[in-house]
């Protein structure tokens, strides 16, 4: 079977579920290029824990974690099943990798794992497992959980971080818009292009220091954790393609990264 790639995919406002835009022409073209998965792991920024943990749900609940949206986008579901043996594979994995790992039988799919998936494969009839992220342990840590988990890549499932390539709620009140974007976000977005097209994991994992703008950019790690995972997964000679599908609000830039093995 041919290793399929590993995405990281910035899913935006939970409003793209109603109102995808580019970034739902980008992962529908996405799925169209891609060999079809036969089940589907995902990182989100969303579900944060203290150590890696697994959804191991047959029938992972469609979550609504936020408020102050329209009814509409409350009653979306994603009614994908769970794997619970996927489940039980990728504690396997990291465990073996000295990266103890727990279950958690009941833990559905939040927005960022359900919004981009439904781009990706709208009949939600690919089997889908979760998967936590920890915010505290920084991006090394989380591009070892990728590396633990690349040999799913040759078992038909595909490895997905969920985040956002930028990711400053407190801009939401700063004015900015399609006319006056943000003046870090290209900026940053450049600089993580360049990096992964050089193969730098080094500087990228000490983006904080190294990306200009990079507190301004993400005040927290989270929604940036994922790529370093996805990065992780697709193995140590990874080639990176950038797939540009726009700026939302002015300030969330919405990249998508497809890698591969060279």
């Amino acid at each position: 079977m041919t290793a399929l790639p590993s995405l990281y995919i910035s899913h935006g406002s939970p409003m793209t579920a109603l109102q995808p835009g580019q970034v739902g022409e980008r992962l529908a073209e996405l799925a169209q290029a891609m060999p079809r998965p036969r089940a589907i792991l995902i990182a989100s920024a969303h579900w944060l824990a203290r150590q890696p943990t697994v959804g191991g749900a047959l029938r992972p609940e469609t979550v609504h974690d936020f408020y102050g949206f329209p009814r509409e986008l409350f009653e979306v579901r994603y009614p994908a099943p769970g794997e619970p043996a996927l489940a039980a594979r990728a504690v396997e994995l990291l465990d073996r990798a000295g990266l103890p790992t727990m279950l958690d039988p009941r833990q559905g799919l939040d927005h960022g794992a359900w919004v981009p998936l439904r781009l990706l494969y709208p009949k939600a009839d690919i089997p889908v497992v979760p998967l936590s992220i920890q915010p505290m342990l920084g991006p090394r840590h989380q591009y070892e959980v990728g590396r633990a988990l690349a040999p799913l890549r040759e078992e038909g499932v595909l490895v997905i971080g969920s985040g956002s390539i930028t990711h400053n709620l407190h801009d939401f009140r700063a004015g900015f818009s399609e006319e006056n974007e943000a003046p870090y976000v290209r900026p940053f977005i450049g600089w993580i292009e360049e990096k992964l097209a050089a193969g730098d994991v080094e500087a990228l994992l000490d983006y904080r220091r190294q990306a200009p703008f990079a507190e301004r950019a993400h005040p927290t790690d989270e929604h940036l954790l994922p790529l370093f995972l996805a990065l992780g997964a697709a193995g140590a000679e990874a080639r990176a393609e950038r797939i540009d599908a726009g700026i939302d609000l002015g300030f969330l830039a919405m990249d998508i990264y497809r890698f591969s093995a060279r």
